[in-house]
Parts: C-alpha cells; sequence; structure tokens
C-alpha cells in the first residue's frame, strides 16, 4: 500500500496516531491509535460526525478505544521507533482493496472504517460494531 493513497485526512490521522503511541510508550503502532486519531480530528475529520449520523454510540466507543489503549503493553526502555503491527497492516490492507473495488482512487477514513467492520472476525471489527450498524454506516457514506 502506498501512503500518497491516502487521504490528506487519513495521513494526517495516521501521524497523530503514531504520536499517541509514542506517548503512551506503546510497542507498535495499533488500529486502536488510528481509530482514536481519527475520532479526535477537529478540522475536516467527517468520522465523527458520520458515525453520529449513522447512529454509532460514539461515546462509549471512545470509552473503549480508551480502555484498549489502556491495556495495550507499554515498553519499559522506549526507543522512539514504532512500527506497525500486523494487525495495522492488514486493516489498511483491507482498507486499500475495499477502496479499489469501490472505485476510489485514495484510501479515505470511510473506507478504513468499512474495511474493519466488513470483517466481523476481528477486534476491531467486533469493537465497532458493538456500538453501530455496518449497513446504516454505508447508507451514511453513501449520502455524503
Amino acid at each position: 500500500m502506498r501512503i500518497d493513497r491516502l487521504t490528506n485526512q487519513l495521513q494526517l490521522a495516521l501521524s497523530d496516531a503514531q504520536s499517541l503511541a509514542l506517548g503512551r510508550d506503546h510497542n507498535y503502532l495499533e488500529p486502536v491509535h488510528l481509530l482514536s486519531a481519527m475520532l479526535d480530528q477537529q478540522s475536516g475529520g467527517g468520522i465523527h460526525a458520520l458515525l453520529l449520523q449513522s447512529g454509532f454510540d460514539v461515546v462509549g466507543l471512545r470509552n473503549s478505544l480508551a480502555k484498549a489503549l489502556d491495556a495495550l503493553p507499554k515498553l519499559q526502555h522506549p526507543t522512539g521507533e514504532i512500527p506497525m503491527s500486523k494487525e495495522m497492516g492488514r486493516w489498511l490492507n483491507l482498507a486499500d482493496k475495499h477502496a479499489q473495488q469501490t472505485g476510489d482512487k485514495f484510501i479515505s477514513s470511510e473506507s478504513l472504517l468499512s474495511a474493519a467492520m466488513a470483517d466481523q472476525n476481528s477486534d476491531l471489527g467486533k469493537l465497532l460494531l458493538q456500538y453501530g450498524s455496518y449497513e446504516r454506516f454505508q447508507q451514511a457514506v453513501e449520502t455524503v
């Protein structure tokens, strides 16, 4: 997956997620870092509004993400390097595939969430689906 295929908003969220992982002394960049960063985006970050529009319990999701972040292992001697976890790489690849299948030139935050929810066996997919509906999210994406 090429980083230049990510939308600007998603590239910013990825940078924020890396900063979040670094600040918490986590050993890998995980999907929960990126999802947290995407929800926290202020300017142009439509994910929060899109999730609300599609009926998601965003407060509950944020609380679960906070717990998941707190549960991640911490490095005793952080080096400043934050490699991407296998799960994070898999999620980005699935989003790339979703974007290609829908004819999108770029990988958006919406593609990422759609890919995660479509993969109902993943931890992230299960987490998201506890707080909302894939179908309603897809409907909200189509109206935007």
